[in-house]
């Protein structure tokens, strides 16, 4: 097929039916980029020989050199099935799970992707994420098994065997999507049922019984799976340019054996077998051990000619396959003396893998204009909004969305996924234009004119004496010559574009999107709506029927721009466009002011912004960076802001200590943010810190045994060198601790005291916190608009979640020392919605609950108070779990229990105004500006003398508070800090962890680098979970967990290890307890005996915590040197 048009695909765009956006998802090396070369080659745009070793659309120079894809880039194709022709937006994806937010923002755009899994391996541990990822997406999925050849060559099976292994890797792919589909429906059944209870109010009388079958025998779930006789799976080697579906060899059989291809169809996969005799397809092949069909008319021809062609290279009998196919081979495709290429040319023209596949795409994954309802409103409902909660005006955009309407009227609904960076040559209008006839004669003249002038100037350096003689008539022809080359040198320089410095050296960004509705159009004003935008509260500010054009008033999170570029992606290419219509893929240049990483862009303010992209992977390693020369450091900053721009997972802080951090998902998205920095972004040198490693801090229950196993309180302590210091000597003056692990602390003017307790949470609480901050920051937000006398709107289906999630923490939270802790909750921490818990076991203090948001009605009728300094404690505790006392390191996993809190006025201080003690908290979190909501008129805790305040009479007056500055400071102040400090002790007192944040880890190895793989993993802190052996393979399976500590350079290790047989997959899993103490020494009997009387043995955690203080600058407790003497031998002595 000849190369298509600009106007050929312009024309298609408009014809909305006809146009497929897909994208190609897969685990890494299982032949995305191979088979996007194949369906590229297609259309002329790169030879059909390098398809496979060109890897068109891996266009960055990372890329081509590790072999992988590193970002998601798209193409336009045309392709004619009968008398109809399609346009087909193709975006490539990568497959390592470092770039996986690479595949969220592809999957935005389709409406249907192609999934791509490897004969050999099956289903890997991205297959799944990427199939998750589809189907949160509500895109269709169609199937591609690729590199059957490597069946054939590699593993050697039979057409049986390997008729055997398809259909165990259909099963495992359809296993997935069947998880998918039951969690789904099974969610689904648990809403409806919640419904209907509500609606019961009296319970039904009987025995309740409960139904197994959950919906999911009534839900038609046929459609969804993978089956060649359905038409959506395709079996190919795209190395070898072939592919084929059930559809194709129906229609080859019909002719040939009289059979409907109909009944082919449906037969030709499954244990169907053919009686030669009666001439009849019957079932039961397997249990009458005939060949299936699949086997006898299919598996067996390719496998012949893959023996004739590669395996035993018979020369006749290619010949007789290539006359029998009725193809045309070229002489030098038989002589060739790689196999491959006589394969490729035969296969090429039998079994193009293009025509399978992109018929497939037309045929099975639909058009933008059969977008489901569904979808639309998971697309248009942000966050915990509900669709039918959204204002009027924004739900009568559906209509639009499922109409895919391309009128004048319709209104334009764009959605960004990401922000790409481009040079300024690969744009368009700075690419060089062919000459025109006349700009190519001026050239040929002017060139012809200097060629005559060095001549003439070449002769009078030889004939000097005749030169002089001429040279009075000669003057004035040359003056002319000189005039006349000038002038057509400027005339030259006009026509060339030459950008400047200053252009070359700008990045520009193009937006890769995707229009839903209307027609955009180059030079058109939108709004331009930010992640947070709300359309409710737009719709209230802004007149009816407003447009970009016009003046208007700010609304937050919206913007007004004029899209100057739209670009048609064409790979490595961009072609300019005037306009698209709805349904297309395109690039929009000119944005990077008005967006940062994803955006929604629309005509219409009511519009409301897309739901955010899921992203599989979590940044978690962090490297600090700094330029080789100070000077540099404007261009540092500059460079890694477009970084951040430019990359949807990468993220760029700057932190406490003033060091620029960059947060990516994995080593080799490091290693690219890196290159990235240093040749494009910054184009200056630097310098990156090793790898910063999150900790997290914890207490745990005393332990029962000691570190030799000996159950502890049974051994007779000894008086070793290592003896344990006396508990007190550690905790600061003022400070006292009981047995209990209770510390009582008092501020430095004595004026306040309170008595904290650290209590271990229990694991799931822990996660359980973890998985819900949104909900919690969304209480606290309530929480403060409340205290400022102010509502916030939160969606039944938000308190219906709240309401969930405490009763889940009621359940996990029982026992004694639990009782009623969940209604006594005063902070979550740190940042306010952090893993942690403040409890408020101060007796006779009843403050507002948490949960307030739930307790609307209660709340009116009975105004709770908060206690003057209600704050500094709530911020003493912010700033104590944001930094712990072992390596000033967030804490998770603890409790705080508030047990008393005194305050103790003395008679001299007078009331006065005085300012609010709130400062200091606002830097412990974001919330609460307002801590002092009126003060109750009950005596304080203990407080004798204590100074009651006047209530307020209303919530806009004025109150009078106690001035409680002295020689100490502020006394909110001297709160905060010995809040602060009376956790850190209490944390102390408790035995204390480290949490390492940990990898799962899947490799995928032969049995005979097994030992090696388990050696790497075991010198690197890792636990092997399970191995399982890959059925039909000798490959295992390896699971396991690896600390993010120890993860740097193991996939290199892993690979020089196994010579290149196994490759790792890690992805961020959990936070795991480190079980050894930093702080051990040797305390019995036998322990003494055991670690010897230094016991200098390896303390992982203390090696991870001193690494950690020695990063941050804080003293580490370690001997530099032990004996500074230079030893001698006894002989030397002498």
């Amino acid at each position: 097929m000849g190369h298509t048009s600009l106007e050929k695909l312009i024309r298609l765009q408009r014809k909305t039916s006809n146009i497929r956006n897909i994208c190609i998802l897969a685990h890494v090396d299982h032949g995305k980029t191979t088979l996007a070369d194949c369906l590229v080659a297609s259309n002329g745009i790169i030879s059909t020989r390098l398809a496979g070793k060109l890897r068109y659309l891996d266009s960055r120079e990372d890329e081509q050199i590790r072999g992988i894809t590193m970002k998601s880039s798209a193409i336009s194709l045309h392709y004619t099935a009968g008398e109809s022709e399609y346009l087909i937006n193709l975006i490539d994806s990568p497959g390592h799970v470092d770039f996986s937010s690479e595949v969220s923002t592809a999957v935005r755009l389709c409406d249907g992707a192609i999934v791509v899994v490897d004969a050999v391996e099956g289903v890997c541990p991205q297959t799944q994420a990427v199939l998750r990822q589809a189907w949160l997406e509500n895109i269709r999925p169609v199937l591609v098994i690729n590199k059957i050849d490597r069946l054939i060559v590699e593993l050697k099976l039979s057409p049986q065997e390997a008729y055997t292994h398809l259909q165990k890797i259909l099963e495992q792919v359809n296993a997935v999507t069947g998880t998918l589909f039951t969690s789904k429906v099974l969610e689904e059944r648990a809403v409806k049922e919640a419904e209907v209870q509500e609606a019961i109010s009296e319970p039904s009388g009987g025995e309740l019984v409960y139904d197994w079958s959950a919906g999911l025998e009534e839900t038609d779930d046929s459609h969804l799976y993978f089956s060649p006789d359905q038409g959506n799976v395709v079996f190919a080697s795209a190395i070898d340019s072939w592919g084929f579906s059930i559809h194709q060899f129906a229609q080859i059989y019909c002719q040939k054996m009289g059979i409907r291809s109909e009944v082919l169809q449906k037969t030709l996969w499954g244990d169907f077998y053919l009686n030669a005799k009666a001439k009849k397809i019957m079932k039961g092949a397997q249990a009458k051990g005939k060949k299936p069909l699949f086997v006898q008319l299919v598996l067996d021809n390719i496998w012949s000619l893959y023996d004739a062609v590669v395996t035993r290279r018979d020369k006749e009998k290619v010949e007789k396959i290539v006359a029998s196919l009725g193809l045309t081979v070229m002489a030098r495709d038989l002589r060739h003396s790689d196999p491959k290429v006589l394969l490729s040319a035969i296969c090429s023209q039998w079994l193009p893998v293009s025509q399978a596949v992109l018929s497939m795409v037309c045929e099975k994954l639909p058009p933008p204009s059969e977008i489901s309802a569904e979808r639309v409103e998971r697309l248009m409902s942000v966050g915990t909004r509900r669709f039918d909660s959204l204002p009027e005006k924004t739900q009568e955009l559906k209509q639009a969305f499922l109409d895919c309407m391309s009128e004048e009227a319709a209104p334009v609904i764009v959605f960004v996924s990401k922000m790409f960076a481009v040079d300024s040559k690969a744009l368009p209008q700075n690419r060089q234009r062919p000459l025109t006839q006349e700009e190519i004669g001026q050239r040929r003249e002017l060139a012809r004119q200097r060629h005559a002038e060095k001549k003439a100037a070449s002769q009078s350096a030889e004939n000097p004496e005749s030169a002089n003689a001429g040279g009075a008539q000669t003057t004035t022809p040359a003056n002319t010559t000189n005039t006349d080359t000038d002038a057509l040198c400027a005339q030259t320089e006009a026509l060339t574009v030459k950008p400047t410095a200053e252009e070359e050296e700008k990045e520009h960004f193009i937006a890769f999107a995707r229009v839903y509705s209307g027609v955009v159009r180059r030079g058109q004003r939108v709004f331009v709506l930010g992640p947070k935008y709300d359309p409710a509260l737009a719709l209230r500010t802004l007149p009816d029927g407003c447009s970009a054009a016009d003046p208007l008033p700010s609304v937050p999170h919206l913007a007004c721009c004029t899209l100057e570029h739209l670009y048609l992606l064409m790979g490595r290419e961009l072609e300019e466009l005037e306009e698209v219509p709805a349904g297309n893929v395109l690039g929009i240049g000119g944005m990077e002011e008005f967006i940062l990483k994803s955006a929604t862009i629309s005509t219409s303010p009511a519009c409301p912004p897309f739901t955010p992209l899921n992203f599989e992977a979590t940044p978690i390693v962090r490297v600090a960076i700094e330029p080789k020369h100070p000077s540099e450091m404007p261009k540092l900053v500059r460079g890694m802001r477009l970084l951040n721009q430019a990359d949807p997972c990468a993220e760029v802080l700057i932190q406490e200590t003033g060091e620029h951090v960059l947060v990516t998902a994995g080593e080799v998205h490091l290693q690219r943010c890196l290159d990235d920095l240093r040749e494009r972004f910054a184009k200056i040198e630097i310098s990156a810190s090793k790898p910063i490693i999150p900790f997290r801090e914890t207490v745990i229950r005393p332990p029962k045994v000691d570190m030799v196993n000996e159950e502890l309180g049974r051994q007779q302590k000894v008086a070793v060198i290592h003896q344990a210091k006396d508990e007190q000597s550690k905790y600061p003056e003022g400070v006292h601790v009981d047995s209990t692990g209770l510390v009582t602390l008092t501020t430095p003017n004595k004026m306040a005291t309170v008595g904290i307790r650290a209590v271990p949470l229990p694991e799931e609480v822990t996660r359980l916190l973890e998985g819900n901050s949104e909900l919690i920051r969304t209480m606290e937000q309530f929480s403060l608009f409340a205290r400022e006398g102010k509502t916030l709107e939160i969606s039944q289906k938000t308190l219906e979640e709240i309401q969930g999630f405490k009763s889940k923490l009621e359940g996990l939270l029982q026992g004694h020392k639990w009782r009623n802790a969940v209604e006594r909750i005063w902070a979550f921490g740190p940042r306010r919605c952090g893993p942690n818990i403040l409890l408020n076991n101060v007796e006779g203090y009843k403050r507002p609950s948490v949960w307030q948001c739930l307790e609307r009605e209660k709340e009116k009728s009975e105004a709770v108070m908060l206690r003057d300094f209600d704050n500094s404690i709530v911020s003493g505790f912010q700033l104590a779990t944001l930094s712990g006392p072992m390596c000033e390191e967030p804490l998770m996993g603890v409790c705080f229990s508030v047990e008393s809190w005194e305050i103790r006025f003395s008679s001299q201080l007078t009331q006065q105004d005085s300012v609010e003690e709130d400062s200091v908290s606002q830097q412990a979190s974001e919330a609460d500006n307002n801590a002092s909501a009126p003060v109750s008129g009950e005596p304080e805790l203990g407080g004798a003398n204590a100074v009651e305040d006047t209530p307020s009479s209303g919530s806009g007056q004025s109150r009078r508070k106690v001035d409680t500055t002295d020689c100490y400071g502020p006394f909110s102040g001297q709160l905060i800090a010995a809040m602060k400090e009376a956790c850190r002790c209490a944390f102390q007192a408790k035995p204390q962890r480290l949490l390492a944040a940990m990898y799962t880890c899947e490799i995928m190895a032969t049995a005979d680098v097994l030992g090696r793989v388990y050696g790497v993993l075991s010198k690197r802190e890792g636990r092997i979970l399970n191995e399982e052996m890959k059925e039909g393979t000798d490959m295992f399976i390896i699971r396991a967990v690896l600390p993010v500590a120890e993860s740097f350079g193991f996939a290199d290790e892993m690979r020089k290890r196994t010579s290149g047989l196994a490759s790792p997959q890690l992805v961020f899993s959990h936070w795991e307890v480190i079980s050894s103490d930093p702080f051990w020494v040797p305390t019995t009997e036998e322990e003494y005996l055991h670690f010897g009387e230094k016991a200098d043995s390896a303390n992982q955690a203390l090696k991870y915590m001193n690494a950690v203080r020695k990063r941050k600058g804080l003293y580490v407790e370690e001997k530099i040197v032990e004996h500074a003497e230079k030893q001698r031998t006894l002989s030397k002595n002498k």
